[in-house]
């Protein structure tokens, strides 16, 4: 259950525990993960398969560290050989709203972002020859 009294902590303080979930969400291959397990149930495969660029080492850290947070499920099924399918829990599935508004938001201003990207190194491109 959430608490509601949110004074009692301060991300701005380094001593404070939320800095660790900042960290643990603000991941991007968390949030990746999020958004493939927003609507169904996948094996470790078939999450590596989505999620372009991913090393099968960083995948089980991140699962790993989502599973240890409670935002994620890990079903293991006694077959041969063992088949394991990750799910996000009620906690993770309240996180993946957040998560597709800041994909939404990336989305609606990466022009934007771009541009300002060229801009800012058109300035900071040395001029050779210009004295």
């Amino acid at each position: 259950m959430a608490d509601s009294s949110s004074s009692r902590w301060n991300m701005l303080k380094s001593a404070c525990p939320t800095r660790e979930i900042l960290d643990r969400i603000a991941d991007k291959w968390t949030m990746l993960v999020i958004l493939s397990l927003g609507e169904e149930t996948l094996r470790f495969t078939q999450l590596r398969a989505r999620i372009e660029g991913v090393s099968q080492k960083m995948l089980t850290q991140t699962l790993r560290g989502m599973e240890s947070d409670g935002l994620i499920l890990r079903t293991v099924y006694p077959t041969v050989p063992v088949t394991v399918e990750y799910s996000l829990t009620p906690l993770g599935h309240s996180l993946a709203g957040t998560v597709d508004v800041v994909r939404e938001w990336a989305y609606g201003h990466i022009g934007e972002i771009l541009l300002a990207r060229q801009e800012y190194n058109d300035r900071e491109t040395p001029r050779v020859g210009i004295g």
